[in-house]
């Protein structure tokens, strides 16, 4: 029997990846997308056709009742929120609307519609804000330092309260930062990579960034959305950090992608105060000994990898364009 899948987020990095691997794996695949993203299908146009694309929203309660009782998903995927941390200062209310209340009704509609639905929660380690211990694990503190690291906090709750309320199958992946060729512009880990190849191709003269000593767990998309899966799997749901296990620093990464244009990248690299943010001096690296141990989960992607993934398609990308 085939299994059927919705994702909310579709046209997300995550969401686009995790729609690829349900596919490659048999899945009827169903995409819940807002109206005014019609014009974001980029991610997802090598594969749109084999998809099912339900209009829905997570602002609106009786579009998600409909979406779940038109699919009746074995697996609910919840991949949307507003995901630009500094926008989360400038658009608190709206950030806590879709990452937080959203998650309400999305969980509200499972109960009343799928109860046997198993559902997955897109958590995040801004949850942890200012640890105080490194590495996380899943029993660490939530201490969350910006409006989307406390809308995914409250997310993250109500889902394993509505697991032990309602005994439904729900579960939180906390998802450290993760990238990929699909990653958006403005996220630092594809500002590098984008502006090394930007300054080797001629394209660009320097790289403005903050603190290169501030220190990231970065893993691949590829291989979060298999710890998604992965957790769907297991016969009990439960609550799992999704991470690399290492922290490296922005200095790592510059010099990295640097090297992968063969370039120094001192002689392009200049610091702007403007691009600090205030918990820079925070160390969030994740331990994933917890998702290793019970489902054999360990990424498949090294940083350098990831790092010169990223480098190659944007070398690729940004060559067609401007030839």
């Amino acid at each position: 029997m085939t299994k059927k899948a919705l994702i909310t987020g579709l046209t997300g990095q995550d969401g686009s990846y995790l729609a690829e691997l349900l596919l490659e794996k048999g899945y009827q695949v169903y995409g819940l997308v807002r109206r005014s993203s019609s014009s974001s299908f980029g991610r997802i146009n090598h594969f749109a056709d084999k998809i099912n694309v339900i209009s829905g929203d997570l602002l609106d309660q009786f579009s998600l009742m409909d979406a779940i009782s038109e699919s009746q998903p074995d697996e609910i995927y919840n991949l949307a929120s507003q995901s630009y941390v500094p926008l989360s200062w400038t658009q608190p209310a709206l950030t806590a609307e879709y990452t937080a209340i959203g998650v309400s009704r999305l969980l509200e509609a499972i109960r009343r519609c799928k109860a046997d639905a198993k559902f997955y929660q897109a958590s995040s380690s801004e949850v942890f804000g200012q640890p105080d211990e490194s590495p996380q694990t899943e029993r660490t503190a939530f201490r969350p330092r910006n409006p989307y690291g406390v809308a995914k906090a409250y997310a993250h709750w109500m889902t394993v309260n509505y697991r032990q309320q309602y005994d439904l199958y729900a579960g939180c992946g906390i998802t450290y930062t993760h990238e990929s060729p699909r990653r958006g512009a403005e996220f630092v880990f594809r500002k590098i990579t984008r502006g090394a190849v930007m300054i080797k191709l001629g394209l660009q003269q320097e790289l403005k960034l903050g603190n290169l000593d501030a220190r990231r767990d970065w893993c691949h998309a590829k291989d979060a959305v298999r710890a998604m899966w992965m957790m769907m799997q297991a016969e009990q749901p439960d609550d799992y950090l999704i991470a690399s296990g290492e922290a490296h620093s922005v200095r790592e990464l510059v010099q990295c992608a640097f090297n992968c244009v063969g370039l120094n990248w001192e002689d392009y690299v200049s610091i702007d105060p403007a691009f600090y943010r205030p918990d820079e001096a925070v160390q969030l690296v994740g331990s994933v000994e917890k998702i290793k141990q019970q489902l054999g989960w360990e990424p498949l992607y090294s940083f350098e990898r990831l790092v010169e993934s990223m480098v190659e398609h944007d070398l690729k990308q940004l060559t067609t364009d401007n030839s």
